[in-house]
């Protein structure tokens, strides 16, 4: 029996195998794989979006100007001519989408396709010849200041200055090494002309890999992909289309499993070369591939091998994963020379590393169990699979058997994941309730509820966030803050993706089941709300104990985003707050006091704010004036690195069950114990746990009492 929430877009989805049925009845010719596309798309859109935007001549102009961008996004390919050309489609894009032949992207096709070979002639030409680096000029690298050229010469000097300071960054960077190297036995000093030519040698080299790969991998295909994703990512920044291999992908970020061959890979000047070995994996197990081998070709079992020319070390990953147990063909370019065709059969690879993990802080008087998250995953495909409630759980259970006295939950840089065990996670902390509130498009509201009443973990608990927590991040951390069961602590505000996903492909056959020939639509359904009735769309969650952040400056939250969904609120949720002795207030004012105090804080807050002026402007091509700007940079960035670690480290240990974690794999344990070593010198941490600290001096004081 189907839900009534999953019945209407079975509906939408019937409504379009109709559709075709029917308009393939009163014409001759069969709607094509493109017409397919962009029609079940459309209708997905309209009818089962949360919130669609009207398909109409407006909503064509918007994807007009964002493709042609989307395409060419430093704006040097297109001219002004081609724009005009292709005004007469401005209008036809919703036509299209609602079944009329496709005509606009066949149109802009067939001009891109003319205008990358001319636009390789021009880098060729102006590479040819030394820059003058005397001349007192500037160039603008941010492509939203810039339009599409006039005309070909307007394009040529577009690519002039372009290439210039592509150029002047390595000119630099070789004057700058060959000062520091001067006089040094055995290094050869050469002269500015040298240097110069050498730089524009580096620049033509990265040209060429760009347009190799423009040539040979960014097919027809693939641009009309993006044409695609121009139209769903127009409704809102998360609804997505995914062709067949794009799908995997997302699955397999999701699981943290894949099938492959267990090798890293890295672009090194255009070679994808091997840069890791997984240990028992298909490549390490198979002896005949070594750290630096160069792969030139994949192959598909029996299949022709496709060429790695142009190819990004991302495109070269999706060639190589696969379907268990089948084949997979390398050919390696080994570090003697030779070349070796390697046959490898693809297993289970078990991203091990990216699941929870904790450590314990001492300071000798108390000690705080620390567990990291980077993501919310969850492997729905195996019975057994790894869910991160389930691992977090875990790692709670060990860190209790350590007597902690608290517990830091970090969730920095956590994008996301799965709904179901942020629930479940909420649920390890706080008796039986609501965790997060879920509207669909009709306005009905849903209450998502912990049923468990039993609470693994009842002492303090404090929560890191930052800019890039997002999604079930924020539903956990605004979960906690609601309850009055934590205290959260990070930047002035998380990512703000309050918006729920659901993956339908678009064969009409394939109803709600993952990816086919024609692709996926990753769907805005739902909204999500805090159980204080607020959305955590847009706004994200605002910490309890705000830090100065290196990352402020960004404009990378969902608020910056002009197709984000809107905040609003609805009717708050029926729950009863945690019965814990916490101050807030008090915290926060302690908090407040130790940064205003730190100098590596009140450093971080103005080298942030002057980061960000100077990250949007105009940029000198003049060496004298180039060479004085990077001055300023690298030294404050450098500074920001150096602010960002304690002057005396925290002590960090490993439980006892994981000193050894990763002893079959030494360069797992290398990074494991790196990762220990990094703890104990972050500053962020380090407040972290001064809040802890005084949340169980607090605690310590209310039993007194």
């Amino acid at each position: 029996m189907l839900s009534k929430k999953i019945l209407p877009l079975v509906l939408v989805l019937l409504t379009a195998g109709l559709f075709f049925a029917f308009r393939s009845m009163g014409s001759s010719n069969p709607p094509t794989k493109y017409e397919k596309i962009l029609t079940q798309v459309g209708e997905m859109l309209e009818e089962a979006h949360y919130s669609p935007k009207k398909i109409d001549d407006e909503f064509s102009k918007d994807i007009f100007k964002k493709y042609l961008v989307a395409l060419d996004p430093d704006k040097n390919i297109f001219l002004q001519e081609d724009i005009q050309a292709l005004k007469k489609y401005e209008t036809r894009i919703d036509d299209e989408i609602h079944g009329a032949p496709v005509q606009f992207f066949p149109a802009v096709n067939a001009i891109y396709q003319k205008r990358v070979p001319e636009a390789a002639e021009v880098y060729k030409e102006i590479l040819s010849k030394p820059f003058d680096y005397t001349v007192d000029e500037t160039v603008i690298t941010d492509a939203d200041k810039l339009d599409f050229p006039n005309n070909e010469a307007a394009r040529k000097e577009s690519w002039r200055k372009r290439l210039k300071y592509l150029a002047l960054e390595r000119y630099s960077d070789l004057l700058e090494t060959r000062d520091k190297n001067k006089g040094k036995e055995g290094f050869v000093s050469k002269t500015d002309a040298e240097l110069e030519k050498e730089a524009r040698d580096k620049v033509s080299l990265i040209m060429e890999r760009n347009f190799n790969r423009l040539r040979n991998k960014f097919t027809e295909e693939e641009r009309f992909d993006i044409l695609v994703n121009t139209i769903t990512s127009t409704m809102d920044p998360h609804t997505n289309f995914f062709p067949p291999v794009e799908k995997r992908s997302f699955d397999e970020t999701m699981s943290n499993r894949f099938y492959g061959i267990g090798a890293s890979l890295r672009n090194d000047e255009g070679n994808i070369k091997i840069a890791t070995l997984m240990t028992g994996s298909p490549a390490w197990k198979s002896g005949q591939v070594q750290v630096g081998d160069v792969i030139m070709k994949v192959g598909q079992g029996k299949d022709e091998p496709q060429d790695l020319a142009g190819f990004d070390t991302d495109d070269a990953v999706k060639l190589i994963r696969g379907k268990k147990g089948t084949e997979v063909k390398l050919t390696l370019k080994k570090t003697d020379g030779s070349i070796k065709v390697v046959s490898l059969i693809r297993d289970e690879i078990v991203l091990d590393e990216s699941f929870a993990r904790s450590a314990i802080i001492d300071d000798g008087t108390k000690k705080i169990g620390y567990i990291y998250l980077p993501e919310f995953y969850a492997d729905w495909e195996r019975p057994n699979g790894a869910r991160c409630s389930q691992d977090v759980a875990k790692e709670l259970v060990k860190l209790k058997e350590q007597n902690v006295n608290g517990v830091i939950m970090d969730l920095r840089g956590n994008g996301g994941g799965s709904l179901p065990d942020v629930i479940q996670m909420v649920g390890l902390f706080i008796e039986e309730g609501p965790v997060v509130q879920v509207k669909d498009r009709e306005g009905n509201p849903s209450v998502l509820r912990d049923r468990d009443k039993s609470v693994l973990y009842g002492g303090p608990l404090a929560v890191m966030v930052n800019e890039l927590s997002a999604s079930a991040s924020e539903i956990f951390a605004a979960a906690i803050q609601d309850y009055k069961r934590g205290v959260i602590i990070g930047s002035s505000s998380t990512y703000g993706k309050g918006t729920v996903q659901r993956n339908i492909g678009l064969d009409p056959t394939s109803g709600l089941m993952a990816s086919n020939d024609l692709g996926t639509v990753k769907l805005t359904l739902q909204k999500f709300y805090r159980i204080n009735g607020g959305s955590t769309q847009l706004k994200g969650v605002l910490p309890d104990i705000v830090l100065p952040d290196q990352l402020e400056y960004l404009k990378f939250r969902e608020k910056d985003d002009p197709d984000a969904l809107k905040w609003d609120e609805i009717q708050k949720a029926n729950y009863a707050t945690w019965n814990s002795d916490m101050n807030v207030p008090m915290l926060e004012k302690a908090s407040e006091e130790r940064v205003k105090n730190n100098s590596a804080f009140k450093l971080i807050k103005e080298n942030t704010a002057w980061l960000s002026k100077v990250s949007d402007k105009e940029y000198p091509l003049n060496l004298k004036k180039y060479k004085d700007e990077q001055v300023s940079i690298r030294s404050t960035v450098k500074q920001m690195e150096n602010l960002t670690k304690l002057t005396n480290n925290m002590t960090v240990k490993s439980l006892p069950e994981d000193q050894n974690k990763f002893a079959a794999d030494k360069d797992k344990q290398d990074r494991l114990n790196q990762w220990y070593k990094n703890l104990g010198s972050d500053i962020y941490l380090g407040e972290a746990v001064n809040v802890m600290n005084d949340m169980i001096n607090q605690a310590s004081l209310a039993k007194k009492q």
